[in-house]
């Protein structure tokens, strides 16, 4: 049986001729310039930041009118190109996080004035959520999803060198080593995610946009060769209970689908980790004689305090039930660092089942991308061999790159050591993989963690804690007990 089950577990499934994942902001920022270029007809960008001051290609500073500066760049086209209609819809961020990224988006408003780019902020979510989808669509031809926003805090290579000079900001500061993933995709797939988009700018705007009457061209990037050929895409989404808008679960539902139909190995790379329907499904799966082993990657420690406050304390009593249940000696969670031990900020949302089904998009493992945020993912399902070598070639070469090894070594040691885990384990010698260590927790973390404060499940929970705990402690017990009903033959 799929796991991808349209209405169920995705919103719509459609074939993409050619898909790419790529890995880290170098390699997706040069695809979006080369496709900014390759637009005829439709550029239109949903994300949950964007800094028009961002550098796509930045190698030191230039002055305040850097030719490689992305809002720089959408307005030439812009104005070069009568015919290029150019949206970009991003969440009006609350001001407190608006203020940790210099008041922008808020500030690009004066930025796109008296242009054709037409800029808008979305507010159209509850009270307390984010429009967190990042989707960036072009001609309806070309689009790229996953976890990375345009941002000028966000660039680094797949090196995450120490002390890079290119990972600088406009104030002459350097930000930390970050790791981000996305996915690009052509054909139907990339149509479909058009339609997504343009059905977020209507239920934000009111205005209803057709999709660009065809135009012809490639927008894929020609330095970038295709993973995946002719593959069936799945399109999964998360959408509050809103005004007239209905639950939207798919990616919840497809995280547990992947749980429970894996039978060798679950890697998880994200930002956060605090649902506790993931966490026992998880716990069940180790449980097993027989279960797959379980790889989770994560940032040390967050950079912010409200995330270290709520989201680290809370994860840390994920993985404090994970090692319990932990029986067989199959679960591992790691943090990242440079060569020279700075801590990698790991902001990808990217998990892969066995070597059969791999997901990126903006989801993070928490109860908010569940069902109180806006989320968008795309997913694959392989069954040929070439497909499968290529899904786990992609997991390989991931895990090899925080330990600065290819991914053919981690595949030469997977086979030789029997597993991912041990592969790990023989290959982390210089120790840029560290355990994931939960906090000391006081009284008031304790509190936190049980009450999953500014963590909610939707929006009926949003501001009644009492109500948020009792329901996920009860929706937990029943992943827990649906997984032990099942006959070991059956999963």
């Amino acid at each position: 049986m799929s796991a991808l089950r349209s209405g169920d577990t995705v919103w719509r499934t459609a074939r993409a001729d050619r898909a790419a994942f790529l890995i880290d902001t170098e390699a997706y920022f040069t695809a979006v310039f080369d496709a900014f270029h390759k637009a005829r007809r439709s550029i239109l960008l949903l994300g949950w930041g964007f800094d028009p001051r961002t550098r796509l290609f930045p190698d030191g500073y230039d002055g305040p009118d850097d030719p490689d500066e992305v809002g720089r760049i959408l307005v030439d086209l812009a104005c070069a190109r009568p015919d290029l209609d150019v949206r970009l819809l991003i969440w009006k961020s609350a001001l407190p996080i608006s203020a940790t990224q210099e008041f922008f988006p808020h500030k690009a408003r004066k930025f796109f004035k008296d242009t054709p780019v037409k800029f808008v902020l979305d507010d159209h979510v509850p009270f307390g959520a984010c429009h967190h989808q990042k989707v960036l669509v072009i001609d309806d031809r070309l689009a790229f999803c996953g976890g990375g926003d345009i941002a000028v805090d966000r660039w680094d290579t797949a090196g995450h060198r120490d002390d890079d000079p290119r990972r600088i900001m406009p104030k002459q500061e350097c930000h930390a080593p970050r790791h981000e993933v996305m996915m690009m995709v052509d054909g139907p797939a990339a149509a479909a995610l058009g339609d997504l988009a343009r059905e977020r700018w209507r239920r934000a705007t009111g205005e209803t946009v057709a999709p660009p009457p065809d135009a012809g061209g490639d927008p894929w990037p020609d330095h970038v060769p295709p993973h995946l050929r002719e593959v069936e895409v799945g399109i999964a989404r998360t959408e509050p209970d809103w005004k007239s808008y209905p639950l939207v679960n798919e990616i919840q539902k497809l995280t547990l689908a992947g749980i429970a139909e894996a039978t060798d190995t679950i890697y998880l790379e994200n930002q956060y980790f605090t649902s506790p329907l993931v966490c026992e499904a998880l716990a069940a799966r180790l449980a097993e004689p027989n279960g797959p082993e379980v790889v989770m990657i994560s940032t040390g420690v967050a950079p912010s305090w409200f995330d270290r406050l709520t989201m680290d304390r809370t994860r840390g009593t994920m993985i404090w039930r994970l090692r319990a249940a932990d029986v067989f000696g199959r679960f591992k969670a790691f943090y990242p660092r440079t060569q020279g031990g700075e801590v990698i900020i790991v902001h990808s949302k990217v998990s892969v089942f066995d070597d059969r089904l791999a997901r990126v998009g903006s989801a993070n493992l928490n109860n908010r991308s569940g069902g109180f945020d806006t989320e968008c993912e795309l997913a694959v399902e392989c069954h040929d061999e070439a497909h499968r070598l290529t899904i786990s070639a992609f997991r390989d070469r991931l895990v090899g790159h925080f330990m600065g090894v290819t991914g053919d070594a981690v595949a030469k040691a997977r086979a030789e050591f029997g597993g991912l885990c041990p592969a790990i384990d023989a290959l982390n010698r210089e120790g840029r993989l560290a355990p994931i260590e939960p906090p000391m927790m006081t009284g008031v973390g304790e509190f936190i963690a049980a009450y999953h404060i500014g963590d909610p499940v939707d929006t009926a929970d949003s501001w009644r804690l009492a109500r948020r705990r009792e329901r996920l402690m009860r929706e937990a017990r029943q992943v827990a007990d649906d997984r032990s009903l099942t006959p070991p033959g059956e999963r």
